[in-house]
């Protein structure tokens, strides 16, 4: 396997990861604006999705779908964003990010700047969010179950 030794996704931990395999893992990412954030990242060092093999290319994929699914059934979002980015760390993973139109960035980008919201809306979005938290490790047992079977 190739490992980048200045490449932060090849030097993980184990902390964060909700399940793996001998291609990729799934991690759960902490962040308070974002419960449920979830990323899956090819465990190789590889900058594109065409340099993997159309199997290689299922495989992620497929774990991806069930990331979003889990996070649909169980975290109840408004959206689901995608991104598969790599400009600032260029080892292939993919961000599966629940989305509500309360949240602090809808309907932006998680990385653009927050829209201005009154203090009723903040307080709403912290109320939620809150609620949501708590379901996160429901979502992460229920995700488990699904890659492991």
């Amino acid at each position: 396997m190739t490992k980048i030794s200045d490449c932060p996704l090849c030097r993980h931990t184990s902390d964060d990861v909700l399940w793996q395999n001998n291609q990729l893992r799934v991690i759960s990412v902490t962040d308070a604006d974002y419960p449920g954030l979830t990323r899956v990242i090819w465990n190789d060092h590889v900058k594109e999705m065409t340099d993997l093999s159309p199997k290689q290319r299922t495989d992620l994929m497929t774990a991806v779908w069930q990331v979003e699914r889990a996070q649909r059934c169980h975290l109840k979002p408004d959206k689901i964003n995608l991104a598969q980015f790599g400009n600032m760390t260029p080892h292939l993973h993919w961000h599966v990010i629940a989305r509500w139109q309360a949240d602090s960035r809808f309907p932006e980008a998680i990385w653009a700047p927050a829209p201005a919201r009154t203090p009723e809306q903040i307080a709403a979005w912290q109320k939620q969010s809150a609620l949501l938290t708590r379901q996160v490790a429901a979502y992460h047992d229920a995700l488990i179950t699904t890659l492991a079977a």
